[in-house]
């Protein structure tokens, strides 16, 4: 009796990958796939072929995974130095700048909320480590440029009230190493920033809100109801403070995203079909 279908973050979990990384499996032909309901459905057997993409001695493998502690043990103290020489390390060693984002810095500050929330990182240790890792995305940048045309612009930024710049940060670069191009707005925008910016883009893809704080309906609600009453584009809305599908819509959202990694495979969805012929876009 053959097995049931599983989810692709099932996959990924089996292959010892990351989502994106076995997402680009599906997207090149080497892992089949299917979508249905917006969940893309794998074989375990066509996992089993594919096997374990790479092998790497076990004292890299524990070092790989070593790298977020070591990353979040620098950025609570404040070194930034230290903290660039963990990136560096994973970059020599060949972690790819998408996984430097979603592997390493995410995790990281990721552990440092939770050692924030169990009492054992200060609220200033926080701020401390999220203002070194903004000025570690600005020394990354470079390494997610990519030359040529874009394929059209995506708007984002947090939403008024909402003081996190990181996520919209990590996700621009990420935009832009698939060839988009990006107007990241920062943290607390106001509503009207977010019009402003999505009328002057050029080949307008959609608008992103990640909106992290709790208890901050009214700001996220006012940022999607600017963008929604121009009919500019598509709203994405993500972030801890949108746990939902159900709660994106509730808040006015076309669209909604868990995670950087969905949010980056929505955009791209959104990108196609924009470009799609018939729909007034270039083909």
């Amino acid at each position: 009796m053959s097995e049931p279908p599983i989810t692709l973050e099932e996959a990924a979990r089996r292959l010892g990958v990351h989502y994106m990384t076995a997402y680009r499996y599906v997207r090149t032909g080497r892992l089949p796939a299917t979508k249905a309901g917006g969940i893309w459905r794998v074989d375990p057997g066509d996992v089993r072929r594919l096997g374990r993409p790479r092998t790497t001695p076990s004292g890299r493998a524990s070092r790989r995974r070593d790298y977020p502690r070591r990353l979040a043990r620098r950025l609570v103290v404040g070194d930034e130095p230290g903290a660039w020489t963990v990136l560096q390390d994973a970059l020599a060693a060949g972690m790819p700048a998408e996984e430097l984002y979603l592997d390493l810095i995410a995790p990281a500050l990721t552990a440092i909320g939770d050692d924030w929330a169990a009492g054992t990182v200060s609220i200033a240790q926080e701020h401390q480590a999220s203002a070194v890792v903004l000025r570690l995305i600005g020394r990354l940048g470079p390494l997610f440029r990519r030359r040529g045309r874009t394929r059209g612009t995506v708007v984002l930024g947090a939403p008024p009230g909402d003081h996190h710049g990181i996520p919209s940060a990590l996700v621009a670069d990420l935009l832009r190493a698939r060839g988009f191009s990006v107007i990241d707005l920062g943290s607390d925008t106001p509503a009207a920033s977010f019009t402003d910016a999505a009328e002057h883009a050029e080949r307008l893809v959609a608008v992103g809100i990640a909106a992290t704080r709790t208890g901050n309906d009214g700001g996220i609600r006012s940022a999607v109801a600017a963008v929604r009453d121009q009919g500019l584009a598509p709203i994405v809305l993500g972030g801890a403070a949108v746990p939902t599908p159900a709660r994106a819509r509730q808040l006015g959202a076309d669209h909604h995203s868990a995670s950087a990694s969905e949010a980056l495979e929505l955009f791209d969805q959104l990108a196609q079909q924009r470009n799609r012929p018939g729909r007034g876009q270039p083909a």
